[in-house]
């Protein structure tokens, strides 16, 4: 079975973030922030997929899925499709520079400043960044220190008057030091900054003052390391033990790559490769003058809005403005789907923050894998037990990247009388559930959220993704049933609404796509329309392949990797795949099935990878009102009509766009915003 390698998918899918930094549709200093995403998700690949293969190497693994070579031939061809990025990398960075001068904004470099600029950035230097410095002399006669991944280092090397001297050192770049400082420059309409690296290279003489030497520069470099946890099984330790002493151990995780500038004199290179014990080879890499170009996601604006794209201020839901002031009980009337970031997250919280006060509430639940470093959720929850409600949390110490985070908050709520629990063994819980159960006389009534984002209201405003609110008891049976297994593993229910994985998921997909083949064998309307995250689980793909051949037309929104390789003749010609990239992070999960003209609608936390169908807990939802099933209609064929910020996934992953008539330019972000702006001023 034909397949698309997953890294190489990927690196497909960054690609497509890079074009954005091109499109001169987007305002010129988001276009420089494109860069800064890009790096930023470049780092994440070689912390975890670079490394995965690195692994697969060492043992000894001959094939790689989606792929004719070894793990080694792979290796080699995502460097090769690295660098060939690294080149269109730079050029979009130049081109970038170009603009932004034209419109009076300068990066200055050393060059570029006169004497009055050199006076206030050597005040600036002294004050703030020289007490933040502190060098590493390097020497073959002590071990090189672990750099730290992340962290952006200046290698400084300094050459004596007669050349028969030369030291080496190393500059870790400082953190509390913004990284882009304004210089105030007496023309009032020029804008002028410089990188702290280059006020560092300016000011190199005065850090290394009791050394004489003729000549010093310095050259950017960076490592990153291996991601992956390596949780012990001690059993005198708890969990949380475990994971804190595995995140520390992180620091020590084997280096994947190094980034070097690649003006770099070749015996400093060689220097540093044998004291950091490097060999030459695929994760070897040379790039720019600078790097951590993630920083430039936070590029500043200098209050130029022309330069920015213009706000959207999320929406309120109309079913949220109506008489009824109470939110809870608006939901035990009517079914609400929230969209993200068009609608207002704060719904959610106020949602939880009244479950909190109401005295007929008596117990909420909920799980958690990613919130905000200043959450108010978590506010709402410690508000509620506070307040004498029951409150259970579900906290995932494994949400990659977020473990540190994860673990301060746990022993916050359980500082402040919340019941905190880790999940289930071996699975990590990536479901975005809460229940709220309501004493009403002799019932009891129950509400349920089901997401496909985490509850973390910073993603929420850039992240696009569905809530859905329901007190239908068909769905908020089975949402209890999954916080009963999550509190005692041994259970084992059985959903018959719900896809929960890793019990029914992957054979309730399978029925769906069944049931299409056989309406389509039938002559009936046979249809799939998908949007997620990633398509890679090769069983599934298999299954759409063969509707494909049965005359199911398949529709797929994929952002970021798709293994299945659309319009190969007899295989996939019935398959579309489309990426769109734009302002916001495509997150939502969208499922719609023809049904034999009886539409089923679902919206879900996974994607349909195998770690999400067999290894985690995730959680698919059957959408069953039918305005909510229209608006989800209209969500998906936005997605297709898009010809402004999507890209064609094919055979050839050439990422190319979709051809647009300038009369009918649709842009499906925009049309969404618009299309609930609408809604909420006509509720």
């Amino acid at each position: 079975m034909e397949l698309f390698n997953r890294e190489l998918s990927w690196l497909s899918f960054n690609e497509r973030v890079l074009q954005e930094s091109l499109d001169p549709s987007n305002p010129l200093i988001e276009r420089m922030r494109f860069l800064g995403i890009y790096s930023n998700n470049m780092d994440e690949f070689f912390r975890v997929r670079v490394a995965s293969v690195i692994r697969l190497v060492e043992l000894k693994q001959k094939k790689v899925e989606g792929f004719s070579g070894g793990p080694s031939a792979l290796l080699k061809e995502v460097r090769k499709r690295v660098l060939e990025q690294q080149q269109q990398f730079e050029i979009s960075y130049q081109k970038l520079l170009v603009e932004l001068r034209a419109n009076n904004i300068l990066i200055a470099r050393e060059e570029d400043l006169n004497n009055s600029e050199k006076e206030y950035l050597a005040n600036y230097f002294r004050d703030v960044i020289r007490p933040a410095i502190v060098p590493i002399m390097l020497s073959t006669k002590r071990p090189m220190p672990q750099l730290q991944d992340r962290d952006i280092y200046l290698a400084v090397k300094m050459i004596s008057f007669d050349k028969s001297k030369v030291k080496y050192a190393l500059i870790a770049i400082p953190k509390t030091s913004p990284r882009f400082v304004t210089i105030p420059t007496t023309k009032n309409d020029q804008k002028k900054m410089i990188i702290i690296d280059d006020i560092i290279r300016l000011h190199l003489p005065e850090i290394f003052t009791i050394f004489f030497f003729d000549d010093i520069c310095a050259y950017t470099c960076k490592i990153t390391r291996d991601a992956e946890l390596d949780v012990d099984d001690d059993i005198s330790k708890s969990f949380i033990e475990k994971m804190r002493d595995s995140v520390a151990m992180r620091k020590l995780g084997e280096t994947v790559r190094f980034v070097y500038d690649s003006s770099m004199p070749i015996d400093m290179l060689r220097y540093l490769m044998n004291a950091m014990k490097l060999e030459a080879g695929e994760n070897i890499i040379p790039g720019g003058r600078y790097h951590n170009f993630k920083d430039f996601m936070n590029f500043p604006d200098f209050g130029l809005k022309n330069f920015v794209f213009e706000k959207q201020k999320p929406v309120p839901h109309p079913a949220f403005s109506g008489k009824e002031p109470s939110l809870l009980k608006t939901i035990l009337k009517q079914d609400i789907l929230l969209n993200f970031p068009f609608q207002t997250f704060q719904h959610v919280i106020d949602i939880l923050r009244e479950a909190a006060i109401d005295p007929k509430v008596l117990s909420i639940k909920m799980n958690l894998y990613r919130v905000a470093p200043d959450s108010q959720i978590i506010n709402t929850l410690i508000s509620a037990a506070q307040n004498g409600k029951k409150v259970t949390v579900i906290i995932e110490l494994k949400a990659r990247f977020d473990e540190v985070n994860n673990i301060r908050w746990s022993n916050f709520l359980e500082e402040n009388g919340v019941i905190v629990m880790f999940g289930v063994p071996n699975l990590k819980v990536h479901s975005k559930l809460f229940i709220i159960k309501r004493k009403n006389g002799d019932k009891t009534e129950v509400i349920a959220h089901i997401g496909s984002g985490n509850f973390h209201e910073k993603t929420a405003r850039v992240y696009t993704d569905c809530s859905l609110l329901t007190a239908n008891p068909v769905i908020t049976k089975e949402v209890d049933k999954i916080f009963k297994i999550l509190k005692n593993n041994l259970d084992r229910s059985i959903f018959r609404e719900l896809f929960v994985s890793p019990f029914n998921m992957r054979r309730k997909i399978n029925s769906l796509i069944d049931t299409e083949i056989e309406n389509a064998q039938a002559g009936k309307k046979a249809y799939i329309h998908i949007k997620l995250n990633n398509l890679i689980d090769s069983a599934i793909i298999k299954k759409l392949y063969e509707a494909s051949q049965a005359g199911v037309q398949i529709d797929c929104v994929i952002r970021g990797i798709c293994g299945l390789i659309p319009g190969m003749k007899g295989v996939s010609e019935n398959i579309r795949v489309r990426s769109i990239i734009g302002r916001y992070l495509e997150h939502s999960r969208i499922l719609i099935f023809a049904n034999g003209g009886h539409e089923k609608y679902f919206i879900s936390s996974a994607d349909w990878m195998e770690r999400n169908i067999d290894r985690r807990i995730e959680v698919t939802t059957p959408v069953l009102d039918k305005e909510i099933q229209k608006e989800l209609r209209f969500i998906f064929d936005c997605c297709m009509k898009d010809n402004q910020k999507a890209r064609i996934v094919d055979a050839q992953q050439k990422n190319k766009k979709i051809k647009a008539d300038e009369e009918k330019a649709f842009n499906s972000q925009n049309e969404l915003y618009a299309y609930f702006c609408e809604k909420a001023k006509n509720r």
